[in-house]
């Protein structure tokens, strides 16, 4: 099944309805699947807020509960908003929900000395969200922050992970090349100079850089993106934020052994669609997945970091096909 299928058959099929008959049928067209996997109409996105552990965690979702949940975990310096056409496309056969983290989007920002912004805090969220929503089997997508978060999970309910969709998400050392130089030096030497250094990654240059770098085409690329990130960026305390997480994302390395166990020990289905023009998380972070995950499909995308904005429909397409090889459905 393609997903510019979904959002083009239904226009084919009425213009064809109008030049057969020679008049307008204000009947639902019938969708024309190029392969045999079953399926309906896009389902609309919902956008909602829950509590959790006292915080309004803003997500989206869109699918039927009953079908099978894939959740995306969005990257820095984004949010949810980065999953905005996937989900239209997953929304055909799955249940899906895109939460954004405290913080980011339109979470709350609890101030700093109320919240710890961690990925470990992250992890704990997410997995309160996920009791809150009654989810206890889902396959994830994990890209950039969100493989450290996933794959918190992952490791700590291996029971409850169907699949993992890894797009640019690290679990590797040989991930960790250039761009994380100034960054370890911070981890090395944690000082307001050395943290100033780094504030140019979320300031509107930075950003448009981040999804922009690596594309075949950068004309593509929204620049409603980056204007939208730049929404929760700008928040009061929102910087000293960021940085608090540049500096804890040296916790993540120590763990890289613990989730490589995981892959070796449990085999879950995984997918990767990378983007293999990555500054920030290079193709050599994808490669040694290889060394671990037997049931493994490996797709490497002519794109950057941000690769859904300009292979969101083959990553779709890749992730329903995927999904229905391993009889997630």
């Amino acid at each position: 099944m393609k997903a510019t299928t979904i959002r083009s058959v239904l226009s084919m099929t009425f213009l064809a309805t109008v030049i057969i008959f020679g008049s307008f049928s204000f009947a639902e067209p019938t969708v024309i699947l190029e392969d045999s996997v079953k399926t309906e109409k896009p389902q609309p996105t919902l956008h909602k807020t829950v509590e959790v552990d006292g915080i309004n965690i803003f997500y989206r979702e869109a699918g039927d509960v009953n079908r099978p949940t894939i959740l995306l975990l969005h990257g820095y310096p984004t949010s949810s908003h980065m999953f905005r056409n996937l989900i239209t496309d997953l929304s055909v056969r799955y249940h899906v929900l895109a939460p954004d983290y405290p913080g980011f989007g339109r979470s709350d920002q609890p101030a700093m000395n109320d919240f710890e912004y961690s990925f470990e805090k992250f992890a704990k969220i997410i997995e309160g969200f996920l009791q809150v929503k009654q989810v206890d089997k889902f396959s994830i997508y994990l890209m950039d922050y969100g493989a450290p978060v996933g794959f918190r999970i992952a490791a700590a309910n291996p029971e409850s992970i169907e699949a993992l969709i890894i797009q640019n998400g690290n679990a590797y050392a040989e991930g960790l090349k250039d761009f994380w130089i100034p960054i370890k030096k911070y981890w090395g030497d944690y000082t307001v100079e050395n943290g100033k250094a780094l504030e140019g990654f979320h300031s509107p240059a930075g950003l448009k850089w981040q999804y922009t770098h690596g594309t075949k085409d950068s004309t593509r690329i929204s620049p409603d993106n980056w204007n939208i990130d730049l929404m929760h960026l700008s928040r009061t305390e929102n910087n000293d934020i960021q940085l608090a997480l540049f500096y804890d994302y040296r916790t993540n390395v120590p763990l890289y052994p613990e989730w490589q166990d995981y892959f070796r020990t449990y085999q879950p289905p995984a997918l990767i669609v990378w983007g293999k023009n990555d500054y920030i998380f290079p193709a050599d972070g994808a490669y040694p997945y290889k060394r671990d995950l037997k049931n493994l499909e490996f797709h490497m995308l002519d794109t950057g970091h941000f690769a859904l904005e300009e292979k969101g429909d083959e990553i779709a397409d890749y992730i329903l096909n995927f999904l229905e090889k391993n009889n997630i459905n």
